[in-house]
Formats: structure tokens, sequence, C-alpha cells
């Protein structure tokens, strides 16, 4: 059964449709990156995911015990959140907030979690440091850790490599592809198509008001519209 189905989604907000009639799977294992130009509406569609916005018409249904609060997130990041004046390890640690309730303080083995989510990003030298004194690309990777905290199952993760540079872009892919290799889905906002088709094993172009292309990554390289978008037009397939 899938982790996810969208079913005949129409989404928008203000009156003004961005996307219509959207409908695809997502199954456990899954690494999904979701493409298109901006206003295409790909992170309406991840806040209509996690449910921080209803759909006009059409639904999400949730499949193999997957729960809103056991989905992990790392939103594109603010100006304000870039200076936030945290521990590394209180970053992290935050990511349990959903598991912790009411309580006013972690547990052992929340703590423990956050342990392991340090160690498997490469951060657990700096957990000490404060978050704000940080490169982009350790910023992302704390990011990435508290994402981890919440979940066991999916990860969302929109825009996750912008404004990095590029030797932190390919280092932060690397960890992704990682972490779904170890059984995590993934699904991925991204405007890199050149690396999407790198790490991804399914792509979903979203265009104007419709979807352009659902399926795996070998399809969307054969396609017309991956050609076009991948920089492939012209070559011999």
């Amino acid at each position: 059964m899938p982790l996810l189905t969208c079913q005949n989604l129409t989404l928008g907000y203000e009156g003004h449709i961005v996307v219509s009639d959207l409908s695809f799977t997502v199954d456990a294992g899954d690494y999904l990156c979701i493409v298109g130009e901006n206003g295409s509406g790909k992170s309406t569609l991840m806040r209509t995911m996690l449910r921080l916005r209803t759909p006009i018409s059409g639904q999400i249904v949730t499949g193999d015990g997957l729960s809103p609060n056991e989905i992990g997130y790392l939103p594109q990041q603010t100006l304000a959140q870039k200076d936030f004046p945290a521990s590394v390890r209180e970053v992290v640690r935050s990511g349990c907030l959903n598991r912790s309730g009411l309580r006013p303080f972690y547990s052992k083995q929340e703590k423990q979690i956050a342990e392991e989510s340090m160690e498997k990003l490469g951060i657990a030298h700096i957990a000490n440091q404060c978050y704000r004194e940080l490169s982009g690309g350790q910023q992302q990777r704390t990011l990435l850790a508290r994402a981890l905290c919440a979940t066991r199952k999916v990860l969302l993760l929109d825009e996750p490599t912008a404004g990095l540079d590029p030797n932190a872009t390919v280092d932060l892919y690397s960890l992704i592809k990682k972490i779904n290799e170890e059984g995590i889905t993934i699904i991925m906002i991204s405007h890199d198509i050149v690396s999407a088709v790198k790490y991804a094993s399914r792509i979903l172009h979203i265009g104007r008001q419709s979807a352009l292309f659902n399926g795996t990554t070998d399809e969307y390289l054969q396609s017309e519209v991956g050609r076009v978008y991948a920089g492939l037009d012209g070559e011999q397939a």
C-alpha cells in the first residue's frame, strides 16, 4: 500500500488555482523529486501534503500506518532562521517535539535519537556550537538531522540545496541519497533538474495548471518534457 496517495487534487489560494486534477502515489522507499517552473504549485503541493493547506478539491490519503506527525519536514530557510541563537544539539532535539507532546523535557530515548541523527549527518563534533555561526552547508545538515528526529518513514524537503555552494550541494545530495538507501522515503522539491534525475528514482514534473510528467526517472529522460528540461533535447536517446 502506498505511503501517500494524492487523488484528483486541485490546489490554490485566495481563489487562484495553481494546479488541477493532480493524481500520483508515493510508495515506501521512493525518492520522488517534484520539479517545475516557479509558480507551478510545488510548494503549495508540499504544504498540502503536510496538512498545512487544504486542497480546493480532491484528497490525500496516507497508508502503511503513516500519521501526519511521523513526517519529517525541511522547509526553505528564512533569514531569521539562519540567525537562530541556539546550539546545534538544541535545534536537532527540537525535531522530537511531536513525540514529546506536552512534556516540558526530552526523554532519554528522544535525546538518543537526536545524537544518532547528528552522527548520521556528520555534525556530532559541532553539537555545542551556535547554529547561527555555522556555514550554510552545516546549517542544512543540522536541519536535516532535526527532520530525521521526527520520522523513520518519510522526509519532505523543500529546495534543501538552495543557496549552498557547489561542494556543499553535492555533499547534501549524497547524504539525502544515503538516507533514502537506508529505507526512508524522500519527497523533494528541486529547481535543479539535472541533479534530480541523477539522484531521484521518480519524477513529478508540474507545469502551469497540470502535471506534465509522473513516472520513473528513466521514463522521464525518455519523455519529451524530460529531454527538454534535463538538457537532453537533440541528443541521441
